[in-house]
C-alpha cells in the first residue's frame, strides 16, 4: 500500500480533485476504498496527491502540456516510456507502453524500449529521443553534443524545449511513484540479502577465496 494516506471521497473539498474522482473511477465510487483504473493501476497515484490540493493541481495542469504541444506524440511518449524504465518505475513504464499503442505503434518498438541501443526498428528520430532521454535521465541532464546535434536534425528548438520538459516531467513522476509507492511501484526492494544456509555462521569468505 502507499507510504502515505489515500484521501477518501468524503473528504474531498476541491472541485478539480472531485472532477478527477468522478471521472477516472466513476462518482459512486470511492477510489480510497474501491480502488482500480480501467488501466487496470490502483489509482493510489489520484488517491495520494489529493492530500495536497495544490500539488494535485500543478500535476494536472502538466497533464495539460500534451494538447497544446506540437511535438510528435508518439516521439513524447518514446521519452516518457524510456524515462519510465530508465529510473525503473514500473508504472511510468507500463502505462506508457500502454499509450504507445493507443498511438498505433508496433508492438516491436515496444518491446525493445529496454534494449533500444542494439534494436533496428526505429527511426533516425527516435533513436534520437531515446539517446536524448538516456542522457537526461540516466546521465543527469549531461548531453553529449553529438547527441543534441542529432536530436537537432529532427526537432525545432520549441519541440526540443517541450520533449526536455515532459520528459523530466515523467522522471519526477517515475521518481515520486517509487519513493511513496504508488500505483505498479508498491513492490518489495528487489535487492536484498540472501541469507547464507543453516550453520554457515560469520566464516570469512575472503579467506575461502584466496586460500588463505
Amino acid at each position: 500500500m502507499p507510504r502515505l494516506r489515500e484521501v477518501p471521497r468524503a473528504e474531498v473539498t476541491d472541485e478539480r480533485i472531485r472532477f478527477f474522482y468522478d471521472r477516472l473511477f466513476g462518482p459512486d465510487r470511492d477510489p480510497a476504498v474501491e480502488h482500480g483504473t480501467a488501466t487496470g493501476s490502483p489509482g493510489d497515484w489520484w488517491t495520494v496527491f489529493a492530500q495536497s490540493p495544490e500539488v494535485f493541481r500543478h500535476a494536472v495542469r502538466g497533464f495539460a502540456l500534451y494538447r497544446e504541444s506540437a511535438l510528435d506524440p508518439v516521439l513524447r511518449e518514446l521519452g516518457q516510456c524510456r524515462a519510465g524504465w530508465a529510473r525503473g518505475s514500473q508504472f511510468v513504464f507500463s502505462q506508457h507502453c500502454k499509450q504507445l499503442r493507443a498511438l498505433g505503434v508496433a508492438e516491436d518498438k515496444i518491446a525493445a524500449l529496454p534494449s533500444w541501443q542494439v534494436a533496428d526498428c526505429y527511426s533516425r528520430p527516435e533513436r534520437a529521443v531515446l539517446a536524448y532521454t538516456d542522457a537526461l535521465v540516466l546521465d543527469g541532464g549531461r548531453v553529449p553534443d553529438a547527441v543534441f546535434d542529432r536530436l537537432r536534425e529532427h526537432l525545432t528548438e520549441p519541440e526540443i524545449l517541450q520533449l526536455t520538459y515532459i520528459t523530466c516531467m515523467y522522471e519526477m513522476h517515475a521518481t515520486i511513484a517509487k519513493a511513496l509507492r504508488l500505483e505498479f511501484d508498491d513492490r518489495p526492494e528487489p535487492v536484498t540479502e540472501v541469507a547464507a544456509p543453516d550453520g554457515y555462521g560469520t566464516r570469512d569468505l575472503s579467506a575461502d577465496l584466496t586460500g588463505s
